[in-house]
């Protein structure tokens, strides 16, 4: 079965609601006319080695119990034009080589955002994103558009209406976080960046067809978007005739907490299309003497869920954020991973105190946990879209801890050492726990 990664890669939302500003982004000349086009880039290598681990047995998805490393890497445009008053399109071509490890399987909050089921050790070509954004304004103030990959220098009414069609992520409009939510710049693991079980709709590299409106007024930002889910979950296709849908609400209030920005963000979505009922595929599996199947008992249902999600300066270069989600444990994971319920947590800290300002330094711990109806799939054999080890007779809950280190060392290159320790991974305690280092190279212009 396919994979998918959750990487964010960019956000293109041009809501300016974060509690910082975007990276690496110069601020817009308000005296000068609007840029008409922009050019941006960025290449990211990332590699990944766990030792060996713990581990009786092992099934079809398990990660491998013996050392191993992997390596991802990829090359992106961002291209932007401004097409008329309000309105620009923007194309991201991209170039992709390498695999995640144990080729993304074994880990419900897998480690690393930058890795796709769909890898290959020969680069090929993509294009994730390519959309119009049409943006009206509703009066009031203007202020400041940094020039930035997928936004175009200039000025913008901070009361607007915005609209975005095309090919995009739903999450990088969706879930958004100031500190935990770019995994070529800030955390890596997939239950950290974002909500772990928000089962947002994706093809095998985490991209989408559709839209979003997203209605900002004042503190508030109210957003709708309305998605393609793939032709089968987690495939490469998608339902582009929209038969199988996602449909998604987020509502984010914006405030000051003792003179410190913080947000926010109330989310929920419902998935629609040809999915399986764990309770189906047993049942299934037991009249027919086989193991558990999902893909063979998927028909037309839904699968609803929620998260909130919060961030806030604690102090001058200290942020914190959280988020819970929780959704239908009952239908199998669709699009992103075998999470049910998701917490987690952590702590950014820009680098003032020891004289390396524009360094980040990071902390965070997410805990994950399925359904007695998903555990009683996994305990039977089944295998979900990144995780199966066969059985599953010691269920706990997956338990992530993730610290990273990020040094800038000119304008355009940022050099991080991450180290993820995961206990219960796949929520088995017959296995693991599982030490993951990682490296990554970050470039930009």
């Amino acid at each position: 079965m396919i994979g998918l990664a959750c990487s964010v890669r960019a956000q293109i939302s041009p809501d300016q609601s974060a509690t910082v500003p975007p990276r690496s982004a110069a601020p817009a000349d308000s005296e000068t006319l609007p840029a008409q086009f922009s050019v941006h880039g960025q290449f990211t290598n990332v590699t990944q080695k766990h030792p060996t681990f713990r581990s009786p047995y092992a099934g079809a998805n398990s990660l491998p119990s013996a050392e191993q490393a992997m390596e991802t890497v990829d090359l992106t445009l961002f291209l932007g034009v401004r097409l008329w008053r309000g309105g620009e399109f923007y194309l991201n071509p991209e170039i992709d080589q390498g695999y995640g490890l144990a080729n993304t399987l074994g880990l419900a909050g897998f480690p690393s955002g930058e890795a796709y089921k769909i890898g290959n050790w020969t680069p090929y070509y993509r294009m994730p994103r390519a959309f119009l954004r049409q943006t009206f304004a509703l009066g009031g103030e203007e202020g400041p558009v940094e020039s930035g990959p997928n936004t175009l220098a200039g000025t913008k009414a901070i009361n607007n209406v915005t609209l975005t069609m095309g090919k995009f992520s739903a999450v990088d409009i969706f879930d958004t976080n100031a500190y935990a939510h770019d995994p070529r710049a800030d955390f890596m693991n997939w239950a950290v960046v974002e909500s772990g079980a928000f089962d947002y709709a994706a093809d095998s590299w985490g991209y989408t067809v559709g839209a979003a409106v997203e209605w900002r007024q004042g503190d508030w930002t109210l957003r709708g978007g309305y998605f393609a889910l793939s032709t089968m979950p987690n495939g490469e296709s998608l339902q582009t005739n929209f038969a199988q849908n996602s449909v998604v609400a987020e509502v984010e209030r914006r405030f000051k907490l003792l003179d410190r920005p913080g947000a926010i963000r109330l989310l929920a979505f419902v998935d629609r299309g040809n999915f399986a009922r764990y309770e189906d595929a047993i049942a299934h599996a037991a009249a027919t003497l086989t193991q558990p199947d999902a893909a063979s008992v998927r028909r037309g249902t839904s699968k609803s869920g929620y998260a909130v999600n919060l961030e806030q300066e604690v102090l001058d270069g200290i942020g914190a954020f959280a988020r819970f989600s929780s959704n239908d444990g009952k239908v199998e994971a669709i699009e992103f991973t075998e999470i049910n319920r998701s917490i987690a947590a952590g702590l950014s800290v820009k680098g003032q105190p020891w004289h390396r300002a524009d360094d980040t330094l990071g902390i965070a711990g997410a805990v994950n946990a399925i359904s007695s109806q998903a555990k009683a799939y996994l305990a039977a054999g089944g295998n979900g879209i990144l995780i199966g080890d066969g059985q599953l007779p010691h269920y706990a809950g997956e338990q992530i801890v993730e610290a990273y280190y990020s040094a800038r060392i000119n304008r355009s290159l940022t050099i991080s050492a991450d180290f993820q320790h995961i206990s219960n991974p796949a929520y088995n305690a017959d296995r693991g726990p599982v030490k993951i280092f990682g490296l990554r190279v970050h470039a930009e212009f």
